[in-house]
């Protein structure tokens, strides 16, 4: 029989960091995690019998590799590549690929991590798994990233496979670097599988992709208004980035009759107090998928718009708040103005953009406060759906697809709301959507390993 690993929290977490020391944001996610799940497993012998919790913590695998790329002028370039495959109990690894000078191992280490609970959540058979690069794929020509992903590839192809493991993108990696990805995939393996998600819809993506996350993380905070009797209609947002995630964000917020008050970039924010309506949605679309413009233009080109340089949105009052940018943007003074100015909910479209001093904040201001891994689990799972179409052959139309999305979408919300209420479902309870995903999201992959025994 095996001996029990009863710890304390804080035992065990003193554990995660001797193991992992210097890998702040892996451990932050940790803890973040573990608080909730601790007190769950506390009568749960089977759980501490196994480790679970010990396991789960610990990536199945971490592949780093050199990548070498020659860029315009034939200079000779050195990147680094990893790929963390952290559990794959319910299913193959899945999760994006990043490409930003910021990425490190402890920054995918957290990415994987959360990306296993994400996944869990969706209700769909995908393990978790992140990687990337400190490649910057900015003033970089077609050609440099071209020659960048291929050999890239030409690495990450022995690790993955429809099977194993399907990345996606993710910051610094959209359609036009999938495509290089997955054309050298093919090359090299004389393959045409689902190996990579977010691809092009001439060849194998899904048509929901693109807005997938974004629109996601809007139905989530429709889902959390709805337990409480509320809708966006009327309200106002304040919006962070101005990528992908925030930009169809605004877009389905302003659908359903909200107000988007603000969207940002690494230079700073832009306010409209007019809103960002559909004409000036589609304006800022053009300037940074298109032009790579900056979002301080936005203020030249629309009266009544102000830019504030270096400043991130969560001092403008508004009814809601969507952090959409990136880990740690919200931080403890940021939680506190928006709370001050009388924020109702946070939906985050970013993975963990609050610090966990800011989600304390929103605790104990008792705001409906949905965390990354069940706000914005709508792009993994419509990824989960375009590995179904690419194994069946087929193609699904948009309408099919969203149908899909806002259901997944009500589906994780009730997961929350049944782990982080009272289980009753009550309008107007005050629901810990933080601990309702982290449980919800654990119980599912703990128990399919204790399925599988030590291993």
């Amino acid at each position: 029989m095996a001996v029990s690993d009863h710890v304390s929290l804080e035992e065990f977490l003193d554990g995660v960091k001797k193991r992992n020391e210097g890998q702040t944001e892996f451990i932050q996610a940790v803890q973040e995690v573990a608080q909730d799940v601790y007190e769950f497993i506390a009568d749960k012998e089977e759980y501490h019998e196994a480790r679970i919790l010990r396991r789960i913590t610990e990536p199945d695998r971490i592949v780093s590799f050199r990548v070498c790329w020659e860029d315009d002028d034939h200079k000779v370039h050195v990147q680094r590549g990893w790929r963390v495959q952290n559990n794959n109990a319910i299913g193959p690894y899945k999760g994006g690929i990043r490409f930003h000078p910021t990425v490190n191992e402890s920054v995918l280490k957290f990415l994987a991590f959360e990306q296993t609970f994400k996944n869990s959540l969706t209700g769909l058979p995908m393990g978790g798994a992140k990687g990337g690069s400190n490649f910057d794929p900015r003033g970089k020509s077609d050609s440099e990233v071209m020659r960048f992903c291929q050999s890239f590839m030409t690495e990450l192809c022995r690790h993955i496979g429809p099977d194993i493991d399907v990345p996606a993108g993710d910051i610094g990696v959209g359609s036009r670097e999938i495509g290089y990805m997955f054309g050298q995939y093919k090359r090299i393996t004389n393959r045409w599988e689902g190996v990579l998600t977010g691809k092009g819809q001439e060849y194998g993506g899904s048509k929901m992709r693109p807005e997938a996350t974004g629109y996601g993380a809007v139905y989530f905070l429709c889902n959390m208004l709805r337990h409480r009797d509320e809708s966006i209609e009327g309200k106002s947002a304040v919006i962070s980035g101005s990528g992908n995630v925030a930009l169809h964000a605004a877009e389905k917020f302003r659908e359903l009759g909200g107000k988007v008050l603000t969207l940002s970039d690494s230079d700073g924010f832009i306010h409209d107090p007019d809103g960002i309506d559909e004409e000036k949605l589609e304006w800022i679309k053009d300037l940074k998928l298109n032009r790579s413009g900056r979002i301080s233009e936005y203020a030249d080109e629309f009266s009544g718009a102000e830019f504030h340089e270096d400043k991130r949105p969560w001092h403008v009052e508004a009814d809601c708040a969507l952090p959409c940018a990136t880990q740690n943007e919200l931080e403890e003074e940021g939680a506190k103005a928006l709370v001050g100015n009388g924020v109702i909910a946070v939906a985050e479209g970013a993975n963990m953009p609050s610090t966990l001093k800011a989600v304390k904040v929103f605790h104990n201001a008792e705001i409906m406060y949905g965390p990354g891994k069940a706000a914005n689990a709508g792009g993994v799972a419509v990824s989960g759906l375009e590995m179904s179409q690419n194994s069946e052959r087929i193609s699904w139309e948009h309408e099919k697809l969203h149908d899909m999305l806002t259901g997944l979408m009500s589906d994780i919300h009730d997961k929350c709301v049944e782990h982080g209420g009272d289980g009753e479902a009550k309008n107007g309870e005050y629901v810990d959507y933080v601990k309702g995903a982290n449980i919800a999201g654990f119980k599912k992959v703990a128990d399919a390993m204790l399925a599988f025994g030590v291993m």
